[in-house]
């Protein structure tokens, strides 16, 4: 199974640090609220719908009895989706490369789920976490070269048990425009940047990555401003 090279390591903590930096200074507040039920503007609420409807697509991929399960939410932001796991019977380890999301996370947790869901802010491929029944990542490696994906993609599957979802930037003309448009920002004014990701590309990546994995289902989903694809990984 192949791991990080030293170029891909460098890569993924150089982009991790990035992503700290947009997480918990200048996207802090909006991701607050979009990861709420406060009111946002008009392009925010199709970003938000489409979160939701993605979030619903991974959870539906999951045993809907997840009693007994440990269940690893990796780059859970404040910690949605690891509130409807839980509710569902998992216990959640949830991870995030912003330590105040986690924060945000921790104080909204309901009184029901407490005891079932841990919040920590790390790196979601820290191997010191253990090992999990089913992994999920949602709307994370969207900020990676498809390498890099199928690297991190193998890393999580030597924790998984039974399967591993996680979702990517399609390559589709829209992404890829808005990518290029981009790149005429101000570097200050520059979210961390989505990178689309051929399907068929990633899939041979993934293949030859986690070659004892099957893969399973895979979903687009595109609401206004937010597109995001799901695929699923099978692993016993």
């Amino acid at each position: 199974m192949n791991a990080h090279t030293p170029k891909q390591a460098a890569g993924w903590d150089a982009k991790r640090s990035k992503l700290e930096t947009y997480f918990d200074r200048t996207a802090l507040d909006a991701w607050a609220a979009m990861t709420s039920d406060a009111p946002v503007s008009k392009i925010r609420a199709t970003v938000r719908a489409g979160r939701q409807e993605m979030r619903d697509t991974l959870l539906s991929w999951l045993p809907q009895d997840l009693s007994g399960r440990r269940i690893l939410d990796a780059g859970c932001g404040t910690g949605m989706l690891a509130i409807e796991a839980a509710r569902r019977g998992a216990d959640v380890v949830g991870i995030d490369v912003s330590p105040q999301l986690i924060e945000i996370g921790k104080e909204r947790l309901p009184d029901d789920v407490r005891a079932k869901v841990s919040l920590h802010a790390g790196d979601m491929l820290d191997a010191s976490f253990g090992n999990f029944d089913h992994i999920v990542s949602m709307d994370v490696l969207i900020h990676y070269e498809s390498d890099q994906i199928a690297a991190a993609t193998a890393k999580l599957a030597e924790r998984a048990r039974h399967s591993l979802v996680f979702t990517f930037a399609p390559g589709t003309p829209l992404l890829r425009t808005a990518r290029a448009i981009g790149q005429f920002f101000p570097k200050s004014d520059r979210s961390p940047s989505i990178i689309p990701v051929a399907h068929d590309l990633l899939k041979a990546r993934l293949s030859r990555s986690v070659p004892q994995a099957k893969l399973g289902r895979d979903q687009r989903i595109s609401r206004g401003f937010y597109t995001s694809h799901a695929q699923e990984v099978l692993l016993g």
